[in-house]
């Protein structure tokens, strides 16, 4: 009976995951309902070029709450027992330019995740650094000891990368190393939001 439940839960959340797409989330990328504003994410440019996680796909719902804003993405089609990492990002597809690592996301045995972050996600979410200064030094060799100061950089995209190569190859993409994880060991990228143009993220649409 666990195992019908299981079963017949990991359907439902492919199911709507699946019936959101096909409402009409991919093709008008965008929709409001009330507060709510609701977005596809789809294959990376490397999965599309590399024809891996074909079934990928995800809902990601933004929500104001107060003064910060409440991210829930649903994705389907993942291979299953998978590690992620998600990103805030300038740019969807390479060289992405600022990148602000968000939270982990773990796919089920059904090759489904899902993860909430609470925090800035509307028109005002930037990076700024005004001056140049030192930086931590965590990971030797990997992490720059300082930074380039650079003006106001708004950050409307979201990206999706495998947490390591291995995996990335488990599911039939490439074995690129990138930094993004936090030990900056990360695969590379499997998601994103490339179907909303560069400059204007779906983070763009959501009001302050």
């Amino acid at each position: 009976m666990r195992f019908r439940s299981r079963t017949v839960g990991a359907v439902l959340a492919v199911a709507a995951v699946s019936t959101l797409v096909a409402a009409g989330v991919v093709k008008n990328p965008a929709s409001a309902d009330g507060r709510t504003f609701s977005f596809a994410m789809v294959r990376s440019q490397g999965a599309e070029a590399a024809n891996c996680i074909p079934n990928a796909r995800a809902v990601v719902r933004v929500h104001p709450e107060g003064p910060n804003e409440i991210l829930t993405i649903r994705a389907a089609g993942l291979p299953p027992r998978t590690n992620f990492d998600l990103f805030v990002l300038q740019l969807p597809d390479a060289p992405f330019g600022v990148s602000w690592y968000q939270s982990d996301m773990r796919s089920n045995q059904y090759g489904v995740a899902r993860v909430t972050v609470i925090g800035r996600f509307n028109i005002e979410t930037f990076a700024v650094a005004p001056g140049s200064g030192p930086a931590p030094n965590t990971h030797p060799g990997l992490d720059a000891t300082t930074n380039p100061p650079f003006g106001p950089v708004h950050t409307y995209h979201l990206g999706l990368w495998f947490n390591s190569p291995q995996e990335a190859v488990a599911a039939g993409c490439p074995g690129a190393t990138t930094p993004f994880n936090g030990d900056h060991t990360a695969g590379v990228q499997a998601m994103s939001t490339r179907n909303f143009p560069s400059l204007a993220g779906p983070l763009s649409q959501v009001g302050s």
